[in-house]
Order: C-alpha cells, then sequence, then structure tokens
C-alpha cells in the first residue's frame, strides 16, 4: 500500500497520508512551486500559499492533470519544471512564483 496518494481536481491538490493527515491547497491559493529531492528515491513538488502552508506531490504521483493544471498558473514554465525535476538534489529550487498583486488605486476625489 502507497503512503500516500494525490487527487488533482479543478478545485486544488490533496495528498492523503496513510497516517490519516491530508494537505489540500486550493490552485487560487498557490503562490510559489518548489522542486527538490527528498531522498534517492523520488523528486518532490511542493506547492505553497502565502502563509507557507501547501501540498507536498512526489513526482510519481504526478500525471498529466496535475501537469495541465500547473499551466493556468500565470507565466508558468513546463520547461523550467522539467529541468528543475531532472536535475533535483537535496536543497530546493523555486521553479514558479505569482506575481506580485497589483497595486492599489490611489483615492481620487472627484469634484
Amino acid at each position: 500500500m502507497p503512503d500516500s496518494y494525490v487527487y488533482v481536481t479543478e478545485e486544488g491538490v490533496t495528498r492523503h497520508y496513510s497516517d490519516g493527515s491530508v494537505e489540500a491547497l486550493a490552485w487560487e491559493d498557490v503562490v510559489e512551486v518548489r522542486v527538490g529531492g527528498a531522498d534517492d528515491t523520488d523528486v518532490l513538488i511542493v506547492l505553497l500559499d502565502r502563509e507557507g502552508e501547501g501540498c507536498v506531490v512526489p513526482r510519481s504521483a504526478t500525471d498529466a492533470t496535475f501537469l495541465a493544471r500547473l499551466r493556468y498558473l500565470p507565466d508558468f514554465d513546463l520547461d523550467r519544471l522539467s529541468s528543475a525535476v531532472e536535475t533535483a538534489h537535496s536543497g530546493y529550487v523555486v521553479v514558479w512564483r505569482s506575481p506580485e498583486p497589483p497595486s492599489p488605486l490611489p483615492d481620487l476625489e472627484y469634484d
């Protein structure tokens, strides 16, 4: 039995661990994607929100649906992700960050 299962939907990504714990993140909350190696057996893709909470997805659990959904992130580069996965090591590399939110409009006074 695998140590976890990953589910990808239009709303987000959820990882269920064998111990009953769950990590979940809505796509709209993803602000950063990192790639790194946890050990010699798998590469990890980490999705993070603004508070640093996230969902860790093993490369072995990725599929076409997951990769297709990543492409919806603004300016996401699948080639950069592929390169990072191929050269992954014990440290993590940021492969995408959300563009900064637009600055608020100034308060204008009207006559």
